[in-house]
């Protein structure tokens, strides 16, 4: 018998292996962007990456992959694009005269701190530019990788321009697993968030996304885990599944929770007026109705009783960092990096 159950694992038809990271040039010339956006507390934003490893299913920006002529399925985490010279592009923009200091939010799009940056160190670069310049930057990541620059964050935070908040969906780790597969564990984040409030930065907790029916009823251990761990505010954000995404997600919930995945859906469209998504700022963050608002009072209740610190609609970290401190880097004037096409170990492409 035990023959037999060896040979039938032996004869099994070996799994596809996981489709490998190709890295496309991004070739831009500019690298801060401005956010027009009335329902975010922030103005400026960096993005060093365009697609994202960790491969969270719900991610609002698997969309914008399909503006460079990928998917917002696989694409999105296997195709990513790469500045590669973001730092010297961020060490011009800083020395422009009319650059006023303002916080600098990184990342809008993707994570800064997926797992191709452990290699490729374009985060950190860019970091150095600024705790050399004191800009201040607020960091939102799932990924422990953050504790890397643990030198860098506690040099800009002496100058008050420094905060991280630290994404958290759920402390399941199966959940976890399946949703954002190849982020930072549930365990890890708290660690990560207990380490940089020892080390005295600044950090809040962002549970993002809040999706109805499936991690809603976790937000009173989220927050009570968070401030344990030594969190001081944090805020929230209801899912929200424009263009392809609705059908990515709920392909992804129906393979995974097929016995509750109407249920969630139901729940969804409650807290959005009967869609999965809407664009209208006051609306798109927060979602309406009833079942929105049980989630703000939750929220804001749960808050209270642990003594964080809640971000409301238009109020983030970045609003309480200063640039009060700020001294243009030196510009060494070399822009000869906006006409080169370097590689990185033969897997730089142009798409």
């Amino acid at each position: 018998m035990p023959t037999r159950r060896i040979w039938h694992r032996l004869s099994m038809p070996r799994p596809p292996p996981l489709p490998a990271t190709r890295l496309y040039a991004d070739n831009s010339r500019t690298l801060i962007n401005r956010v027009d956006s009335p329902d975010l507390g922030f103005r400026w934003t960096i993005n060093p990456y365009r697609g994202c490893e960790h491969g969270c299913i719900y991610c609002y920006a698997r969309p914008y992959h399909e503006q460079l002529g990928f998917s917002s399925g696989l694409d999105f985490e296997t195709r990513i694009t790469v500045k590669y010279h973001a730092a010297e592009i961020l060490r011009r923009e800083l020395t422009h005269p009319r650059w006023a200091a303002e916080p600098i939010v990184m990342c809008g799009v993707t994570d800064a701190y997926q797992p191709i940056e452990r290699r490729l160190g374009i985060t950190r670069a860019c970091l150095e530019v600024m705790a050399e310049s004191r800009q201040p930057v607020s960091i939102a990541t799932k990924n422990r990788l953050v504790l890397r620059d643990l030198d860098l964050l506690k040099s800009l935070n002496s100058h008050q321009a420094a905060s991280v908040a630290i994404s958290l969906t759920t402390l399941d780790p199966r959940l976890s697993a399946c949703m954002e597969p190849r982020a930072s564990c549930p365990a890890d984040r708290l660690a990560t968030i207990r380490r940089l409030a020892e080390a005295e930065v600044p950090v809040s907790v962002l549970l993002a996304p809040i999706i109805p029916g499936l991690n809603d009823c976790e937000i009173p251990r989220l927050l009570q885990e968070a401030a344990a761990a030594g969190a001081t505010a944090a805020g929230w954000i209801l899912i929200r599944l424009p263009h392809q995404n609705r059908f990515l997600f709920m392909d992804w919930l129906r393979r995974w929770y097929p016995d509750r995945a109407r249920r969630i859906e139901a729940a969804i469209r409650q807290a959005r007026a009967g869609r999965l998504s809407d664009a209208s700022y006051g609306s798109r963050m927060r979602g309406s109705g009833a079942h929105a608002q049980l989630i703000r009072r939750t929220f804001n209740v749960f808050c209270e009783r642990y003594g964080l610190h809640s971000y409301d609609r238009s109020q983030t970290a970045a609003k309480q960092l200063s640039g009060a401190a700020f001294r243009r880097p030196q510009d060494d004037g070399s822009q000869m990096f906006l006409f080169e096409a370097g590689e990185e170990e033969g897997e730089l492409m142009m798409p």
